[in-house]
């Protein structure tokens, strides 16, 4: 493995006690192959903080380095700064600072005092200094809901010089995409390393509504060929695996500073594309 890439597993918490077992045994076959750190997802609003917390301090526990989401939607200055304490109390020393989604229902009274990313990136260097490598969220395919590419383009940047570390992106299917993006940021004279977030595809149905609910686009070729497989879920697998495989390789030939995986608590899709990588 190159020492200057960095490469990653994300996991959301489990809700069931099964959930949480069947996570471990993920965890172990992931952690053989030694990743930088896993991170773990907090829903919105805050909806999963106990469950990212647990999650957390397990693979601390474990011996391994975690990356906690931090979402300041739905938060005070007060609740921040105690799960920054709490982690700190871990050792923990990398955090995914993120705006973050209301939970359905809520109004705008509900959105906290901190109302964007930058600013929790800031609150986060303001009472933490160098502790933690702040990592933000990065959009090649524009976030769902900017207004231009511009104006999601100016926030990205406003995150990077508020005091983050480093980005990952949403996950996109479109290489060209990403480059451009980085062309971009590079141009407006911002360094930090920006590492493409990677989907395995393993269920089309599944995949089709997560990529709506983000904005992350499904090539028309890739849409096309998944829907001609139907019910048949081992033909899905093969083909997306050698589509994401060669994502990869298209990415890291072209200079990408890792990879982060989505792995929606699974293992054999992230390790058979790394095995294809030759990580």
């Amino acid at each position: 493995m190159t020492a200057d890439r960095t490469f990653s597993f994300e996991f959301f918490p489990p809700k069931t006690t099964e959930g949480a077992q069947k996570l471990r045994q993920v965890r172990s076959e992931l952690a053989a192959l030694k990743p930088k750190f896993f991170s773990v997802t907090f829903g919105a609003g805050g909806s999963t903080r106990d469950g990212t917390l647990t999650t957390v301090a397990e693979i601390a526990a474990e011996g391994h380095v975690a990356a906690p989401h931090l979402s300041c939607m739905g938060s005070s200055r007060a609740e921040v700064r105690d799960i920054l304490a709490h982690y700190r109390a871990l050792g923990i020393h990398r955090v995914v600072a993120l705006r973050g989604d209301m939970p359905s229902g809520v109004g705008p009274s509900g959105f906290g005092e901190l109302r964007y990313a930058s600013e929790l990136v800031q609150f986060i260097r303001a009472e933490t200094a160098d502790w933690f490598h702040i990592e933000v969220a990065a959009y090649p395919e524009i976030h769902p809901q900017a207004r231009s590419s511009d104006e999601d383009l100016k926030h990205f940047i406003a995150k990077m010089r508020a005091g983050a570390n480093s980005a990952i992106t949403q996950y996109f299917f479109n290489p060209d995409a990403y480059f451009r993006f980085v062309d971009e940021v590079r141009a407006a004279g911002v360094e930090g390393p920006i590492v493409p977030g990677i989907m395995p595809i393993m269920n089309y149905t599944q995949l089709a509504r997560f990529s709506d609910a983000c904005g992350a686009e499904i090539p028309r070729w890739i849409k096309q060929r998944l829907a001609s497989f139907g019910d048949d879920q081992a033909s899905i697998r093969a083909f997306g695996l050698d589509v994401v495989t060669a994502l990869c390789e298209r990415l890291l030939a072209g200079g990408a500073p890792g990879l982060h995986f989505y792995t929606l608590n699974q293992a054999p899709a992230a390790v058979e594309i790394w095995r294809r990588l030759s990580l």
